[in-house]
């Protein structure tokens, strides 16, 4: 896929998801603060490439950004990292990736498409997600080996989705999987929908869900930490707008938001 037929897409896509998480402008102005001296700010499009379990802490981020830099629009694309790496080594413009996990950053900066260094930004864990009611009287790890239960798990390759095969190998469990979700929110949105008994997802997208699922930890010697990286993209249409987005992330301003949302510092 050339280049510019990625632009197209890319561009429409984004524009739609950042309806949803811009807010309206005086709700952005509320949130703005000095993170960015005025003769630091930036302007134009941001793309940002982001995890799916970024979605609801990169919307603040982007509004808080925006507000601070007001000639700047950030556009995110949210979906599994794996996808977002794909996308990026074909050549879709991208400014800015913030994976849920090393390899799939490493694979982009191994085909030269990181300017300078990913800097690890944020960490996750793990918890399994079920429906508010619980119908499959779900306890642990141990009951995803029930065949009787509908199981999901994001898909292989997908971090969650390795993650979360790493957690049932450490509790020892064969799992008997139904479905295999392309990134984090489509399986949260399942469970959420009562159309599995369990899922295993991150900490902060139960959280995120509120009251539509039901958080069950898992033990701390079965659970896996995920370390999330981000960097600035060697072919970033706005190297600017890159830098500054990346950096205000790495700020304190940023970590506080992204505390907020449960996630873990790096």
């Amino acid at each position: 896929m050339t280049k510019r037929l990625w632009t197209v897409l890319l561009v429409g896509a984004m524009a739609l998801a950042s309806v949803g998480c811009g807010g309206d402008e005086e709700g952005s102005a509320s949130t703005g603060t000095t993170a960015q001296a005025a003769d630091d700010t930036v302007d134009g499009p941001v793309l940002v490439f982001a995890a799916a379990s970024l979605t609801d802490a990169f919307g603040e981020m982007k509004t808080s950004f925006e507000a601070d830099n007001p000639g700047a629009e950030v556009q995110l694309n949210f979906a599994g990292s794996s996808a977002l790496r794909e996308q990026i080594l074909e050549g879709a413009p991208a400014d800015v990736f913030a994976s849920a996990n090393g390899s799939n950053m490493d694979a982009v900066v191994e085909a030269d498409q990181v300017s300078g260094k990913p800097d690890a930004f944020v960490t996750n864990s793990l918890q399994i997600a079920v429906p508010p009611k619980n119908p499959g009287k779900v306890k642990g790890l141990a009951d995803f080996a029930n065949e009787e239960l509908l199981i999901g798990l994001c898909a292989e390759a997908v971090p969650c989705g390795d993650f979360g095969r790493e957690a049932l190998a450490n509790a020892d469990v064969k799992a008997s999987v139904d479905t295999n979700e392309p990134d984090v929110r489509a399986l949260l949105t399942k469970v959420g929908a009562d159309e599995l008994d369990a899922g295993i997802v991150y900490v902060t997208d139960v959280k995120a869900a509120g009251d539509d699922v039901l958080g069950i930890d898992i033990p701390k010697a079965d659970n896996v930490v995920a370390t999330y990286p981000i960097a600035a993209l060697a072919e970033a249409p706005n190297p600017d707008g890159a830098a500054a987005f990346t950096k205000f992330v790495l700020s304190e301003q940023g970590q506080a938001i992204l505390a907020d949302f449960g996630f873990g510092a790096p």
